[in-house]
């Protein structure tokens, strides 16, 4: 672990920082490379404030999940804790709120915005492992790691949680720019990456710490059941239109 990388006099540059701060500027480029490459125009504004209100909705619902455990504000100022569905809310909020106030088309620039989000994401999830944040439940498995300095601290070994959604996440960066590349009807991409990216979050919260809210079910299992019913919707509709086209 390494949570600190160096301190400039009571100021501390932290390597979650630094992880997220990579992601912010990678998912920027992909997402204003994408955008250019469509001639959707110029998408660098959209990236900062879906970057911002991503990283607010991150922290805000992670403060909201663990309210009571500690002050709020100490919540707020920890050196990690961020939720993934708050930042995709939160991200997909700021964005839109752009998109529609200059007018661009909304689902282009969404299917451009996705792979940018999830190679953000994943670098971000590098970032919780290096603090120790977000980690799962103890495992007796050959790769179980302890963090004896994370959030909250533990010396018995645990599924290295992050690292898991962090290698899901660099493979799904990599299929949503391939079928990209391949011409794959954004409705088709988008329905395909709420289908990947909300059931493997269903299935990973099995093995994660966090609180069940109701039925056994967290917080982030309720938001990947609505993710599935979105990426089914978003395919229907998209092979409905297919057939229209093909029909017409």
């Amino acid at each position: 672990m390494f949570p600190v990388l160096f301190r400039i006099g009571s100021f501390e540059v932290t390597s979650f920082g630094l992880m997220v701060g990579l992601g912010a500027v990678v998912g920027a480029w992909i997402l204003t490379r994408e955008a250019e490459a469509r001639g959707l125009g110029e998408a660098s504004n959209l990236a900062l404030v879906a970057l911002v209100a991503g990283m607010a909705g991150a922290k805000l619902l992670w403060v909201g999940e663990h309210h009571g455990e500690e002050p709020a504000l100490e919540l707020l100022t920890s050196r990690g804790g961020l939720s993934w569905f708050g930042g995709l809310v939160g991200g997909v909020v700021g964005g839109l709120a752009v998109v529609l106030h200059r007018r661009w088309p909304v689902v282009p620039l969404l299917a451009a915005a996705a792979p940018a989000v999830a190679a953000g994401q994943a670098l971000g999830r590098i970032g919780c492992f290096l603090v120790g944040d977000d980690y799962g439940r103890p495992t007796g498995l050959p790769w179980g790691l302890a963090f004896p300095r994370g959030l909250p601290p533990t010396a018995v070994p645990v599924h290295p949680t992050q690292i898991y959604e962090a290698a899901f996440l660099g493979v799904l960066t990599w299929l949503l720019l391939r079928w990209r590349r391949r011409g794959v009807p954004d409705l088709a991409l988008l329905g395909r990456y709420c289908l990947l990216a909300g059931g493997f979050r269903f299935l990973l919260e099995f093995v994660r710490v966090n609180v069940r809210v109701a039925a056994g079910l967290t917080v982030a299992q309720y938001a990947s059941v609505l993710l599935l019913l979105a990426g089914v919707a978003l395919l229907v509709r998209s092979r409905r239109r297919a057939s229209s086209a093909m029909a017409s």
